[in-house]
């Protein structure tokens, strides 16, 4: 079981790594061809640690799909199947492929995408999702829980794979997987249908979470359906009701001197989550993506405005912040 003294290890490491250790990807050349090259940014295998938890990194099962340690304040599990990272991972393989086109590497990236495959919860009403069997205790969620983000994963991962074998049935999984798009997340879906519109939820609650940086990532899987299939009605339609969305919506996570995390108003979340150093950054690099492929005054005008931000004093201001809210969601 995890202690509290964890708690405060965990916190003081993630602090460490945002000042001396952030992990900012490359941006891919190609955003738009039809053929599927790199993602919007470039993961590389080498880099695929502590992406969830802080103190651990992932760990490999017999068959090569990664396995997440929990986060802080889960104490029934100590390893998870996490499909955002088993993505994550799998696009990183892919990246490798494009390098060196080998049937090893090659089939370890089949591998992941057959993970995505077989490991599907499909129904008539909710089409395909993939479900992370793990309590998010932040959010009052007891899991399994679905996400926009995994979709997005899903659906990148799955259309490589049926670009790179031919093999029509992961095509046709990642179609299934826009349907919960359009769901709300109170139907089993990932959208809260908000003020602002339908946003895509990373993680999924009774009350909208919103969550900026998985926003953006579910997104970038929806875009690369509309890369593949151009004329698809939903896919197009799901892209650009979410691009509508987050134009109306982004100023709400600018705090002034730096960016929000999320806007979850829940009264058990914090008033005020900001960004870490690190997801601020991710901020930037996304929003340096969005304008890329929009031409978006609304995403231009954010992406400098967060640039300018990015300072070591608005970062030690960010941390006071962000202390109070931990200590509120008790994971310190």
């Amino acid at each position: 079981m995890k202690s509290i003294k964890n708690k405060y290890l965990f916190f003081l490491l993630r602090i460490w790594k945002d000042f001396f250790n952030p992990t900012i990807w490359p941006i891919a050349d190609d955003l738009a061809s039809q053929e599927l090259g790199e993602y919007y940014f470039a993961f590389e295998e080498r880099a695929m640690e502590n992406q969830k938890g802080g103190q651990k990194s992932i760990i490999l099962d017999k068959d090569g799909i990664p396995m997440n340690p929990t986060y802080i304040d889960v104490k029934d599990k100590n390893f998870v199947y996490f499909p955002i990272t088993i993505g994550q991972v799998g696009l990183a393989v892919f990246h490798t492929w494009l390098k060196t086109k080998s049937e090893q590497d090659k089939q370890r990236f089949l591998k992941i995408a057959d993970w995505f495959y077989n490991n599907a919860d499909v129904s008539d009403k909710l089409g395909v999702r993939w479900l992370t069997d793990v309590a998010l205790p932040q959010y009052k969620n007891p899991g399994p829980w679905q996400s926009a983000f995994s979709q997005g994963r899903g659906i990148s991962v799955l259309l490589r794979a049926y670009q790179m074998t031919g093999k029509k049935e992961y095509a046709g999984f990642a179609e299934k997987a826009l349907l919960s798009f359009t769901i709300p997340v109170d139907q089993g879906g990932v959208t809260s249908f908000t003020e602002w519109g339908p946003f895509y939820e990373e993680y999924t609650s009774t009350v909208p979470t919103m969550v900026l940086n998985g926003m953006i990532f579910a997104l970038w899987g929806v875009c690369d359906f509309t890369r593949v299939f151009p004329e698809h009605k939903l896919a197009r339609k799901v892209f650009d009701d979410g691009i509508q969305t987050l134009e109306k919506i982004l100023g709400e996570f600018d705090l002034g001197f730096w960016s929000r995390y999320n806007l979850c108003s829940a009264d058990w979340y914090p008033k005020v989550d900001p960004a870490t150093i690190a997801y601020q950054k991710l901020h930037i690099n996304q929003l340096k993506v969005m304008t890329r492929l929009t031409e978006s005054p609304v995403f231009e005008l954010y992406l400098k405005k967060f640039i300018k931000q990015d300072t070591l004093i608005n970062g030690l201001r960010m941390y006071a912040l962000k202390y109070k809210a931990l200590k509120k969601i008790g994971r310190v």
